[in-house]
Protein backbone atom coordinates (compact mmCIF):
# COMPACT_ATOMS: atom_id res chain seq x y z
CA UNK A 1 0.00 0.00 0.00
CA UNK A 2 2.70 2.56 0.97
CA UNK A 3 4.27 1.39 -2.42
CA UNK A 4 1.55 2.27 -4.20
CA UNK A 5 0.75 5.40 -2.52
CA UNK A 6 4.17 6.71 -3.78
CA UNK A 7 4.32 5.62 -7.25
CA UNK A 8 0.75 7.34 -7.32
CA UNK A 9 2.12 10.46 -5.68
CA UNK A 10 5.34 10.72 -7.90
CA UNK A 11 2.82 9.89 -11.66
CA UNK A 12 0.74 12.98 -9.93
CA UNK A 13 4.10 14.68 -9.73
CA UNK A 14 5.49 14.15 -12.96
CA UNK A 15 2.30 14.97 -14.43
CA UNK A 16 2.06 18.39 -12.29
CA UNK A 17 5.92 18.76 -13.13
CA UNK A 18 5.01 18.87 -16.70
CA UNK A 19 2.36 21.30 -16.68
CA UNK A 20 4.62 23.77 -15.20
CA UNK A 21 6.89 23.43 -17.25
CA UNK A 22 4.25 23.97 -19.90
CA UNK A 23 2.30 26.28 -19.11
CA UNK A 24 3.55 27.98 -15.42
CA UNK A 25 4.97 31.50 -17.47
CA UNK A 26 1.15 31.65 -18.59
CA UNK A 27 -0.70 34.45 -17.53
CA UNK A 28 -4.78 34.39 -17.74
CA UNK A 29 -6.47 33.34 -20.76
CA UNK A 30 -7.42 35.60 -23.55
CA UNK A 31 -9.39 33.95 -25.22
CA UNK A 32 -10.60 30.10 -25.94
CA UNK A 33 -12.68 28.37 -28.99
CA UNK A 34 -13.47 25.64 -31.11
CA UNK A 35 -13.22 25.38 -34.19
CA UNK A 36 -14.36 21.85 -35.78
CA UNK A 37 -12.42 19.32 -33.61
CA UNK A 38 -9.55 22.41 -32.53
CA UNK A 39 -9.73 24.36 -29.80
CA UNK A 40 -8.03 27.68 -29.68
CA UNK A 41 -6.33 28.86 -26.52
CA UNK A 42 -4.78 32.82 -26.41
CA UNK A 43 -2.69 33.14 -23.25
CA UNK A 44 -1.06 35.83 -21.99
CA UNK A 45 2.86 35.97 -21.64
CA UNK A 46 5.54 38.35 -20.47
CA UNK A 47 6.07 40.85 -23.27
CA UNK A 48 8.83 40.05 -26.42
CA UNK A 49 9.55 42.62 -29.12
CA UNK A 50 11.10 42.05 -32.31
CA UNK A 51 14.02 44.57 -32.74
CA UNK A 52 12.18 47.43 -34.86
CA UNK A 53 13.69 49.53 -38.05
CA UNK A 54 15.90 52.28 -37.02
CA UNK A 55 14.58 55.69 -36.92
CA UNK A 56 10.56 54.18 -38.53
CA UNK A 57 7.83 56.00 -36.44
CA UNK A 58 5.68 52.60 -36.48
CA UNK A 59 8.85 50.00 -36.04
CA UNK A 60 7.18 47.07 -38.10
CA UNK A 61 5.22 47.39 -41.18
CA UNK A 62 4.67 43.65 -42.94
CA UNK A 63 4.93 40.30 -41.38
CA UNK A 64 8.47 39.67 -39.78
CA UNK A 65 10.51 36.82 -41.83
CA UNK A 66 12.16 33.86 -39.62
CA UNK A 67 14.76 31.55 -40.95
CA UNK A 68 17.40 29.19 -38.85
CA UNK A 69 20.74 28.39 -39.85
CA UNK A 70 23.53 26.82 -38.66
CA UNK A 71 22.28 27.47 -34.63
CA UNK A 72 21.59 31.19 -35.24
CA UNK A 73 17.78 32.36 -35.55
CA UNK A 74 17.38 35.43 -38.41
CA UNK A 75 14.56 37.79 -38.52
CA UNK A 76 13.96 40.65 -41.01
CA UNK A 77 12.23 43.59 -40.14
CA UNK A 78 10.70 46.20 -42.70
CA UNK A 79 9.67 49.58 -43.13
CA UNK A 80 9.94 51.00 -46.47
CA UNK A 81 13.21 48.90 -46.40
CA UNK A 82 14.45 45.81 -44.85
CA UNK A 83 16.79 45.24 -41.82
CA UNK A 84 18.43 41.88 -40.69
CA UNK A 85 18.79 40.68 -36.91
CA UNK A 86 20.14 37.86 -35.55
CA UNK A 87 20.54 35.59 -32.23
CA UNK A 88 20.79 32.60 -30.47
CA UNK A 89 17.03 32.24 -30.05
CA UNK A 90 13.98 34.71 -30.34
CA UNK A 91 14.12 36.34 -27.15
CA UNK A 92 18.51 37.51 -28.42
CA UNK A 93 18.30 38.61 -31.36
CA UNK A 94 20.44 41.82 -32.34
CA UNK A 95 19.37 45.15 -31.74
CA UNK A 96 19.87 47.60 -33.64
CA UNK A 97 18.80 45.52 -36.46
CA UNK A 98 21.10 46.12 -39.40
CA UNK A 99 20.04 47.58 -43.13
CA UNK A 100 20.69 44.80 -45.94
CA UNK A 101 21.43 46.01 -49.41
CA UNK A 102 19.99 45.05 -52.65
CA UNK A 103 21.68 44.70 -55.80
CA UNK A 104 19.43 47.03 -57.41
CA UNK A 105 18.81 50.07 -55.28
CA UNK A 106 20.84 52.76 -56.50
CA UNK A 107 18.17 53.40 -59.79
CA UNK A 108 15.61 51.98 -57.82
CA UNK A 109 12.59 54.58 -58.71
CA UNK A 110 9.60 52.18 -58.13
CA UNK A 111 8.69 52.73 -53.92
CA UNK A 112 9.43 50.53 -50.78
CA UNK A 113 10.44 46.91 -50.27
CA UNK A 114 9.61 45.46 -47.58
CA UNK A 115 10.39 41.46 -47.21
CA UNK A 116 7.53 39.56 -45.98
CA UNK A 117 8.50 35.80 -46.36
CA UNK A 118 11.82 33.83 -46.84
CA UNK A 119 12.54 30.06 -47.41
CA UNK A 120 16.56 28.90 -46.98
CA UNK A 121 17.65 26.08 -49.06
CA UNK A 122 20.04 24.03 -46.34
CA UNK A 123 23.23 24.77 -47.11
CA UNK A 124 22.90 27.02 -50.02
CA UNK A 125 20.50 30.11 -51.17
CA UNK A 126 18.07 31.78 -48.92
CA UNK A 127 15.40 32.95 -51.12
CA UNK A 128 12.42 35.77 -50.17
CA UNK A 129 9.51 37.52 -51.63
CA UNK A 130 8.58 41.29 -50.78
CA UNK A 131 6.13 43.32 -51.23
CA UNK A 132 6.59 46.82 -53.15
CA UNK A 133 4.67 49.93 -53.78
CA UNK A 134 5.24 51.88 -56.54
CA UNK A 135 3.26 55.14 -56.81
CA UNK A 136 2.18 57.38 -59.69
CA UNK A 137 0.55 54.59 -61.14
CA UNK A 138 -2.90 56.54 -61.82
CA UNK A 139 -1.56 60.39 -62.80
CA UNK A 140 -4.90 61.71 -60.79
CA UNK A 141 -3.35 59.94 -57.90
CA UNK A 142 -0.05 60.19 -57.54
CA UNK A 143 0.42 59.51 -53.64
CA UNK A 144 -1.37 56.10 -54.08
CA UNK A 145 0.16 52.82 -54.59
CA UNK A 146 -0.77 49.32 -56.03
CA UNK A 147 1.16 46.62 -54.40
CA UNK A 148 3.12 43.73 -55.90
CA UNK A 149 5.10 40.96 -55.02
CA UNK A 150 8.68 40.12 -56.38
CA UNK A 151 11.56 37.52 -55.34
CA UNK A 152 15.03 38.38 -54.66
CA UNK A 153 18.21 35.46 -53.63
CA UNK A 154 21.04 36.10 -51.26
CA UNK A 155 24.45 33.85 -50.71
CA UNK A 156 24.92 35.50 -47.32
CA UNK A 157 21.87 34.71 -45.42
CA UNK A 158 19.98 37.59 -46.39
CA UNK A 159 22.26 40.68 -46.00
CA UNK A 160 22.84 41.40 -50.09
CA UNK A 161 20.20 40.38 -52.13
CA UNK A 162 19.96 39.73 -55.99
CA UNK A 163 16.22 40.77 -57.45
CA UNK A 164 15.20 38.32 -59.33
CA UNK A 165 12.03 40.44 -60.84
CA UNK A 166 8.03 41.10 -60.34
CA UNK A 167 6.25 37.91 -60.20
CA UNK A 168 3.05 38.62 -58.98
CA UNK A 169 1.28 42.28 -60.50
CA UNK A 170 -2.54 43.06 -60.94
CA UNK A 171 -3.54 44.83 -64.56
CA UNK A 172 -4.05 48.33 -64.49
CA UNK A 173 -7.50 48.41 -65.67
CA UNK A 174 -8.04 46.48 -62.41
CA UNK A 175 -7.11 50.10 -60.79
CA UNK A 176 -10.07 52.60 -59.23
CA UNK A 177 -9.24 55.90 -59.90
CA UNK A 178 -11.98 56.77 -57.75
CA UNK A 179 -10.84 55.33 -54.61
CA UNK A 180 -11.45 56.32 -51.04
CA UNK A 181 -8.63 53.93 -49.47
CA UNK A 182 -6.04 55.66 -48.11
CA UNK A 183 -2.84 53.87 -49.38
CA UNK A 184 -3.88 51.60 -52.42
CA UNK A 185 -5.87 52.47 -55.60
CA UNK A 186 -5.24 48.05 -56.26
CA UNK A 187 -3.23 45.80 -56.73
CA UNK A 188 -1.62 42.34 -55.09
CA UNK A 189 0.05 42.64 -51.84
CA UNK A 190 0.89 42.18 -47.91
CA UNK A 191 1.77 38.82 -48.55
CA UNK A 192 3.01 35.32 -46.82
CA UNK A 193 4.52 32.32 -48.79
CA UNK A 194 5.02 28.91 -47.72
CA UNK A 195 6.14 25.59 -48.83
CA UNK A 196 3.94 22.41 -49.26
CA UNK A 197 5.19 19.35 -46.97
CA UNK A 198 5.94 17.92 -50.17
CA UNK A 199 8.20 20.75 -51.99
CA UNK A 200 6.20 20.29 -55.19
CA UNK A 201 5.13 23.80 -54.97
CA UNK A 202 4.95 27.63 -52.66
CA UNK A 203 1.93 28.73 -52.30
CA UNK A 204 1.55 32.80 -51.88
CA UNK A 205 -1.18 33.70 -49.75
CA UNK A 206 -1.96 37.47 -50.99
CA UNK A 207 -4.60 40.67 -50.25
CA UNK A 208 -6.12 42.14 -53.60
CA UNK A 209 -7.19 45.12 -53.77
CA UNK A 210 -8.43 44.77 -56.53
CA UNK A 211 -11.63 47.48 -58.28
CA UNK A 212 -14.44 44.54 -58.96
CA UNK A 213 -15.43 43.42 -55.57
CA UNK A 214 -15.53 39.58 -56.82
CA UNK A 215 -11.58 39.90 -56.87
CA UNK A 216 -11.14 41.51 -53.20
CA UNK A 217 -9.75 39.70 -50.21
CA UNK A 218 -7.18 37.28 -49.76
CA UNK A 219 -6.18 35.16 -52.75
CA UNK A 220 -3.80 32.32 -53.24
CA UNK A 221 -1.41 31.96 -56.27
CA UNK A 222 1.32 28.79 -56.41
CA UNK A 223 4.74 28.39 -58.29
CA UNK A 224 6.73 24.70 -58.92
CA UNK A 225 9.58 24.64 -56.97
CA UNK A 226 11.90 23.65 -59.44
CA UNK A 227 11.05 27.46 -60.87
CA UNK A 228 12.71 29.05 -57.37
CA UNK A 229 15.48 29.90 -59.85
CA UNK A 230 13.82 31.69 -62.88
CA UNK A 231 10.46 32.92 -60.81
CA UNK A 232 9.06 36.02 -63.61
CA UNK A 233 6.02 33.97 -65.45
CA UNK A 234 6.36 30.82 -63.93
CA UNK A 235 3.23 31.80 -61.07
CA UNK A 236 -0.37 30.79 -61.40
CA UNK A 237 -3.08 32.32 -59.65
CA UNK A 238 -6.30 30.64 -57.85
CA UNK A 239 -9.12 31.72 -60.08
CA UNK A 240 -12.58 30.00 -60.95
CA UNK A 241 -11.71 26.46 -59.15
CA UNK A 242 -8.47 26.13 -61.08
CA UNK A 243 -4.93 27.43 -61.38
CA UNK A 244 -5.70 28.96 -64.95
CA UNK A 245 -4.33 32.87 -64.59
CA UNK A 246 -1.25 34.06 -64.70
CA UNK A 247 0.92 35.69 -61.96
CA UNK A 248 0.98 38.95 -63.89
CA UNK A 249 -2.04 40.27 -64.97
CA UNK A 250 -3.96 37.53 -64.07
CA UNK A 251 -7.62 37.02 -62.03
CA UNK A 252 -8.06 36.03 -59.00
CA UNK A 253 -11.21 34.16 -57.15
CA UNK A 254 -9.93 35.04 -53.09
CA UNK A 255 -10.42 32.20 -50.94
CA UNK A 256 -11.66 35.33 -48.44
CA UNK A 257 -13.94 38.03 -50.03
CA UNK A 258 -13.75 41.14 -48.91
CA UNK A 259 -17.49 42.23 -46.83
CA UNK A 260 -17.48 46.08 -47.81
CA UNK A 261 -15.84 47.62 -51.07
CA UNK A 262 -12.00 48.20 -50.20
CA UNK A 263 -12.45 51.35 -52.31
CA UNK A 264 -15.66 52.90 -50.43
CA UNK A 265 -14.82 54.78 -47.10
CA UNK A 266 -16.83 51.91 -45.04
CA UNK A 267 -14.20 48.91 -46.35
CA UNK A 268 -14.41 45.91 -44.67
CA UNK A 269 -12.09 43.18 -45.50
CA UNK A 270 -9.28 40.47 -44.88
CA UNK A 271 -6.14 41.00 -45.67
CA UNK A 272 -2.47 40.44 -44.45
CA UNK A 273 -2.45 36.68 -44.64
CA UNK A 274 0.20 34.79 -42.28
CA UNK A 275 0.20 31.04 -42.90
CA UNK A 276 2.15 28.30 -41.30
CA UNK A 277 1.96 24.15 -40.90
CA UNK A 278 1.68 23.50 -37.50
CA UNK A 279 2.67 20.22 -36.85
CA UNK A 280 0.61 19.20 -33.52
CA UNK A 281 -2.90 19.55 -35.66
CA UNK A 282 -1.04 18.46 -39.36
CA UNK A 283 -2.80 21.36 -41.13
CA UNK A 284 -2.07 24.82 -42.16
CA UNK A 285 -3.23 27.56 -40.26
CA UNK A 286 -3.70 31.24 -41.49
CA UNK A 287 -4.07 34.63 -39.57
CA UNK A 288 -5.49 37.68 -40.84
CA UNK A 289 -6.47 41.14 -39.90
CA UNK A 290 -10.06 42.49 -40.89
CA UNK A 291 -9.63 46.33 -41.63
CA UNK A 292 -13.45 48.23 -40.77
CA UNK A 293 -12.69 50.90 -43.51
CA UNK A 294 -10.56 52.71 -45.72
CA UNK A 295 -7.96 53.85 -43.50
CA UNK A 296 -7.34 50.35 -42.52
CA UNK A 297 -8.30 50.42 -38.85
CA UNK A 298 -8.36 46.93 -37.45
CA UNK A 299 -11.23 44.93 -36.05
CA UNK A 300 -9.37 42.08 -34.88
CA UNK A 301 -7.29 39.02 -35.81
CA UNK A 302 -8.72 35.76 -37.51
CA UNK A 303 -7.92 32.35 -38.30
CA UNK A 304 -8.58 29.47 -40.38
CA UNK A 305 -7.56 26.15 -41.29
CA UNK A 306 -6.67 23.57 -43.97
CA UNK A 307 -4.60 20.34 -44.81
CA UNK A 308 -4.31 21.05 -48.17
CA UNK A 309 -2.20 24.02 -49.71
CA UNK A 310 -3.82 22.52 -53.41
CA UNK A 311 -7.55 23.16 -52.24
CA UNK A 312 -8.21 26.27 -51.35
CA UNK A 313 -11.96 25.63 -51.30
CA UNK A 314 -11.43 23.89 -48.08
CA UNK A 315 -10.40 26.57 -46.12
CA UNK A 316 -12.61 26.82 -42.66
CA UNK A 317 -14.75 30.08 -42.46
CA UNK A 318 -12.34 32.71 -40.40
CA UNK A 319 -13.22 33.48 -36.61
CA UNK A 320 -12.26 35.88 -34.53
CA UNK A 321 -9.56 35.38 -31.83
CA UNK A 322 -8.42 38.60 -30.91
CA UNK A 323 -9.11 42.11 -30.24
CA UNK A 324 -6.26 43.92 -31.11
CA UNK A 325 -6.19 47.22 -33.11
CA UNK A 326 -2.58 46.61 -34.89
CA UNK A 327 -2.04 45.20 -37.94
CA UNK A 328 0.29 41.81 -38.98
CA UNK A 329 -0.73 38.97 -36.55
CA UNK A 330 1.95 35.99 -36.50
CA UNK A 331 3.11 32.95 -35.39
CA UNK A 332 6.70 31.91 -34.21
CA UNK A 333 7.05 28.53 -33.38
CA UNK A 334 8.80 27.68 -29.84
CA UNK A 335 9.93 24.29 -31.01
CA UNK A 336 13.65 22.91 -32.07
CA UNK A 337 15.39 25.45 -34.23
CA UNK A 338 14.38 23.14 -37.71
CA UNK A 339 10.79 24.22 -36.99
CA UNK A 340 10.51 27.01 -34.76
CA UNK A 341 9.81 29.98 -37.40
CA UNK A 342 6.80 32.15 -38.47
CA UNK A 343 6.42 29.57 -41.04
CA UNK A 344 6.21 26.40 -38.89
CA UNK A 345 5.09 25.78 -35.46
CA UNK A 346 3.55 23.64 -33.20
CA UNK A 347 0.89 23.27 -30.26
CA UNK A 348 2.16 25.88 -28.67
CA UNK A 349 3.75 29.19 -30.04
CA UNK A 350 4.28 32.94 -29.85
CA UNK A 351 1.30 34.91 -31.45
CA UNK A 352 2.77 38.36 -32.12
CA UNK A 353 1.17 41.18 -33.58
CA UNK A 354 2.92 44.29 -35.13
CA UNK A 355 6.28 42.78 -33.84
CA UNK A 356 4.87 42.69 -30.56
CA UNK A 357 3.90 39.32 -28.38
CA UNK A 358 2.41 39.06 -25.43
CA UNK A 359 0.36 36.10 -25.83
CA UNK A 360 0.63 32.50 -26.76
CA UNK A 361 -1.37 30.37 -28.99
CA UNK A 362 -1.88 27.17 -27.78
CA UNK A 363 -4.10 24.56 -29.34
CA UNK A 364 -5.56 21.25 -28.27
CA UNK A 365 -7.24 18.49 -30.48
CA UNK A 366 -10.59 17.69 -28.76
CA UNK A 367 -13.01 13.97 -29.98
Amino acid sequence: MTKLLAWIVGVATLSLFGWYVAFAHTGGVVSSLSVGARKVVIREVPELKLPPVPGSPVGYDCNNAFFWDGGSLYCFTSHEHPFRSMGRDLAHLSDPPTRVHFDNEVDWKMGGRWIEAVHKVAGRRLYMWYHNEPHHVLRTRPDQAAPRIGQMYSDDNGLNWHDQGVILEAAADTFAPDTLNRYFVGGHGDCSVIADRTMTHFYFLISTYNRDTSEQGVAIARMACADIEHPVGKVTKWYNNSWSEPGIAGHVTPIFYGEVDWHKSDARAYWGPSVHWNSYLNEYVLLMNKAIDGNFPQEGVYISFNARLDDPGNWTPPQKILDVRDWYPQVVGTGSAVDGTDRAAGRVSRLFVKGRSVWELAFEQTP
